[in-house]
Parts: C-alpha cells; structure tokens; sequence
C-alpha cells in the first residue's frame, strides 16, 4: 500500500530534525572550533558553492542513498513512520538507483543554494532576470513534487515518478503514525 503524503511528510519532519542537528553541529564547529572555515566561503563563489555542497548537501544526500537503499532499509523518520522507498518491483533500492532518485529529490535544494550564493553576491545591485527563472523552477519543483505525491494514484512524488521508485508502508515495531 502507498504512503500517503502526510505520512511522508512526517517522515520527512523527523529526518529533518536530524539534518538541523548536523547543521548546527556544522554551524558550531566553523563558528567556535574552527572559525578559519568560514574564509572558504569568502572569495569565488565555485568555491564557495562547491564548500558548501561537501559540507551540507554531499553528505545529507549520503545519509538518504545509505539510508534508503538495500543498505540501510530506511531513514529514521521513514522507520519511525513505517514506510519505505522500494523500486518498480517492490524490493529494496541498489545504491544506484537510491543516487538516481537522491539526485532528482535534492534538485530544487541545491538550485536554491546556487541561487543564494549569487544573491548574496550581488547585494544591493540588481537582480539578472534569470535569478528570477531559476527561482521560479524552484519553487515550480517544490511545489510538482508535493501536488504529485498527494494527488497520484501510487502518491508518487514527480522524484519517484522520474526515478521509477514508490514510498510504501511497511509493518515496523517504531511505528508512531
């Protein structure tokens, strides 16, 4: 049986909680222990973004492919809720499959990190209308990927659609639905 997007979306709220703690682990480490990491952030911004995309977005899409692959089985909040991530045929996800559709699920993410940095840089000039077409994808992504999960006959999000992949529930002693 399908999850629904609530179900989904708690998962997700729980997975969450775990990704704020590791950034504000991040945050506390360059701020306190470490502050020399903050000047990677200054200078280029290809460096900057790519800083950024090891410290923050590298490493969450490698909890979510370990996590949702035939390696782990599911992530905290998908474990907690009872569902998991399985392929076309129903079975676990190999880690290639579990990049594919880690990559198209973060998409909109990482754009909106390119998207910051540029505007960051800019400051008070003035905005390149292009910021506003990728701004605009952004959100359009978002947005396709809720509407699709909710109103799918399997409550595939465009990600799952894409990836050929379908969230499920499962019978799991954490389930706290």
């Amino acid at each position: 049986m399908s999850a629904t997007f609530m179900i989904r979306f708690k998962a997700f709220l729980i997975d969450y909680l775990l990704i704020l703690t590791y950034l504000a682990m991040i945050f506390a480490i360059g701020a306190f222990l470490f502050p020399s990491i903050q000047e990677l952030f200054n200078g280029s911004l290809i460096k900057a973004q790519l800083v950024g995309f090891l410290m923050v977005t590298f490493p969450i899409s490698i909890y979510f492919v370990i996590s949702d692959s035939v390696i782990g089985g599911q992530s905290f909040g998908k474990k907690k809720m009872g569902i998991r991530v399985v392929n076309e045929n129903g079975t676990g996800l190999t880690v290639r499959h579990a990049i594919f559709r880690t990559i198209f699920k973060f998409l909109p993410w990482e754009l909106s990190h390119y998207l910051v940095y540029r505007l960051v840089d800019i400051g008070e000039g003035e905005v390149p209308i292009y910021y506003f077409i990728i701004g605009g994808l952004i959100y359009v992504s978002i947005f396709t990927y809720m509407l699709t999960a909710i109103f799918t006959k399997k409550k595939q999000s465009l990600y799952d659609i894409v990836a050929g992949t379908q969230v499920v529930k499962v019978k799991s002693k954490w389930n706290i639905v």
